[in-house]
């Protein structure tokens, strides 16, 4: 199992302390066949905290028997046999998984890791094999800043591009946040770590997922993007949408020095930056737009240099025109950078599927794209219908 089963969680940041439900983002997995777990499994079925049980796993059951034998058609008594036989000997009391979700007091039953995963991944193939998909599985992503970030995040893994994320960002949830975040109104005020990271186990409780809860630092990045104890890497490839400056050039430096390609979604006019750091470690950060600053420089510059910067780095010339004119507008009649769901959900849909295609070693070159939804979906010039 990916985590060791315990009532007690505790975020990356607090090891030796229990958090409280209202805090917790990681669930607890108990193996029915386990003596030790079964006693778990008991103390919560008669736990006030439990709000609902959730147990679907004989339709998950058919749901592999049939993923695993497609051309079958599999009469009732046959079909029932082959469930038997999909259980490998276990009692049906006794087999999959139930995962305990304190946040929400759900106790779901699902089907064990490696069954799992094969039946939920099933409707990709083969856009993506069996055998890339494992590959894709056993890879890490990082994600930093996760308004826009939340989605690519959420993206990957419902695409199985990842199996392993770490999540940093320093901000709670707000209510003008949720025009773009896919969260509810009764996690405002939760950091948004926590809220992706619960997004992401209720999609899949076998995930692998560590969150930086006060973002990356100068003295936490290097922990970011380090190996795991015991593990040969860390992150694999590094998902950008930080707004502040020095954290973007200090991810990329760090990035750059450990070969791990860096993806960048500027939620404008679908612009995709891609950084093969892993094919290229001597490429100038963000295509040498900004030149030879660093991450230093960067600490070193005021609010308006800062600005400037930024400007460079995603080309102010290429901005669309509803972005150029905020550009004069921030601060006084508009509270800040505006972003809409539609470029957010786009923008995910481009980082999973360059994210992808890079882990499977397909040949996907440094630069910048747009899929620019309004030159590509034109309006009628003469306004017929």
């Amino acid at each position: 199992m990916t985590h060791t089963p315990s009532l007690a969680d505790a975020p990356i940041d607090r090891p030796r302390q229990a958090v409280s439900p209202a805090e917790s983002f990681r669930p607890v997995l108990l193996d029915p066949a386990s003596a030790d777990h079964a006693v778990e499994l008991k103390k919560l079925l008669d736990s006030p905290a439990l709000r609902e049980v959730h147990d679907r796993v004989d339709e998950q059951l058919v749901e592999l028997v049939r993923c695993l034998n497609p051309g079958e058609p599999f009469p009732p008594a046959a079909l029932e046999r082959a469930v038997d036989e999909a259980r490998g000997g276990l009692l049906p009391d006794e087999y999959g998984t139930w995962v305990w979700y304190p946040w929400s007091g759900r106790l779901v039953r699902v089907l064990p890791e490696a069954e799992f995963r094969l039946v939920r991944t099933d409707r990709n193939r083969d856009k993506i094999t069996r055998e890339e998909q494992g590959h894709l599985l056993g890879r890490r992503i990082g994600v930093i800043g996760l308004s826009v970030g939340s989605s690519a995040a959420l993206t990957c893994a419902m695409e199985g591009v990842g199996g392993s994320f770490r999540l940093a960002d320093f901000d709670r949830l707000s209510l003008s946040n949720l025009n773009r975040l896919r969260a509810g109104v009764h996690e405002i005020g939760l950091e948004k770590t926590v809220v992706c990271a619960r997004r992401l186990y209720e999609l899949d409780p076998y995930l692998d997922v560590s969150v930086h809860r006060r973002g990356v630092s100068e003295e936490s990045i290097e922990e970011f993007f380090a190996p795991c104890r015991g593990e040969g890497r860390g992150v694999d490839l590094l998902v950008e949408e930080c707004d502040t400056p020095w954290v973007k050039t200090a991810a990329r430096e760090h990035a750059r020095k450990r070969r791990v390609p860096v993806l960048m979604d500027a939620n404008d006019r679908g612009l995709l930056d891609v950084e093969r750091f892993d094919l290229e470690p001597e490429r100038p950060l963000f295509h040498g737009r900004a030149g030879a600053v660093t991450a230093d420089d960067v600490r070193a510059m005021d609010p308006g240099e800062q600005m400037r910067f930024l400007l460079r780095v995603v080309d102010r010339e290429q901005l669309s025109p509803a972005m150029t004119d905020a550009l004069t507008r921030i601060g006084t009649d508009l509270s800040s950078w505006p972003q809409l769901a539609s470029g957010v959900m786009l923008g995910a849909a481009l980082v999973t599927d360059t994210a992808r295609r890079i882990l499977l070693g397909h040949p996907v070159p440094s630069g910048r794209s747009y899929v620019d939804l309004e030159a590509l979906i034109p309006a009628d010039p003469a306004g017929a219908r």
